[in-house]
């Protein structure tokens, strides 16, 4: 018997270096930042702990290092409510790295080590397999090694456990693994990595949609930044905007959507409505510095969502 809202995560951790500048630095040039300050990130655990502070009831399964990182690491998600029983410290690994550039309009530039996340194999993977059939959904990007993530989504499948895939960083992906996912969530790039349709308008987004929706995806959101996102259930489409709030930083927004969202959606929200908390989640995040220092709790949300109206 599955548990209302359970929720695996499967993804990658980072420690990101952050050093905020005027303008990014072109190929030789030396620019001086302004404020740096490193914060605990990776595409999932920030997934992780936008679902943990959201409320949803969640396990997570990722590697960090063997270092002092990594340590920190499973603490501050402990406290973000996360389970981090399957998080693996990895003998004789460094804890993944991130390095980060944001400009004075809260645009990033990042580069990534792996580290750790590297060794989240299908074997780990595997071991999990009770977890993620238990599971109501399973949430998942792409810094984790391509082979774990498809072993994940045959688990899913199989077990009638829902699989959301936030394709991000952007690449091209098999119709293999495309066929197993019931809903994902591409940016504007990664739509177009994936269909080969520029994505500039609404009527690009609904073409990009539809072209998912062949590979057999009952539900296609396609982010769009400040206009929000097309959102697509069976071929039937419509933009639902955000919230219009001044960026400061934007590392994180679709990690927070995404953690959000999914939150929402376990909670059995109409899908319009857990865009709208989604969309909120995202948009006080931008409001601040850093990764999962920016990540808001339910409470922020839910009262951000009541002062909208």
């Amino acid at each position: 018997m599955k548990t209302a809202g359970n929720l695996v995560v499967l993804g990658s951790i980072n420690a990101d270096h952050i050093l905020n500048l005027e303008t990014f630095p072109t190929p030789g040039e030396t620019v001086t930042g302004n404020h740096y300050q490193v914060a605990f990130g990776g595409k999932g655990a920030n997934q992780a702990v936008a679902a943990g502070r959201s409320g949803a009831k969640i396990a997570f399964i990722a590697c960090t290092g063997d270092d002092d990182t990594g340590v920190r690491v499973r603490k501050q998600l402990e406290s973000d409510n996360i389970d981090v029983t399957p998080v693996s410290a990895i003998r004789g690994e460094s804890t993944g790295v991130a390095l980060i550039f944001v400009n004075a309009e809260g645009e990033n530039v990042i580069g990534i080590h792996a580290g750790a996340n590297a060794a989240l194999s299908t074997a780990l993977v595997e071991a999990e397999k009770t977890r993620i059939a238990e599971a109501d959904a399973l949430l998942m990007q792409l810094e984790s090694p391509l082979e774990s993530v498809l072993a994940a989504a045959n688990i899913a499948h199989q077990h009638q456990t829902s699989v959301v895939l936030n394709p991000a960083p952007a690449r091209e992906l098999s119709d293999e693994l495309l066929s197993l996912v019931d809903i994902i969530t591409p940016n504007e790039t990664e739509a177009e990595k994936l269909t080969g349709i520029r994505v500039e308008n609404d009527d690009d987004a609904a073409k990009a949609a539809r072209a998912l929706h062949d590979k057999g995806i009952k539900t296609v959101i396609i982010t769009l930044g400040s206009r929000g996102v097309w959102a697509s259930v069976e071929g039937k489409g419509q933009r639902v905007p955000g919230f219009k709030v001044k960026a400061i930083d934007t590392i994180a927004a679709g990690d927070t959507f995404n953690g959000a969202l999914v939150t929402a959606l376990l909670e059995e929200n109409p899908l319009d409505e857990a865009i709208r908390f989604a969309h909120a989640a995202a948009a006080i995040a931008v409001t601040r510095k850093g990764a999962q220092p920016s990540v808001p709790w339910r409470k922020e949300i839910d009262d951000f969502l009541r002062q909208q109206g």
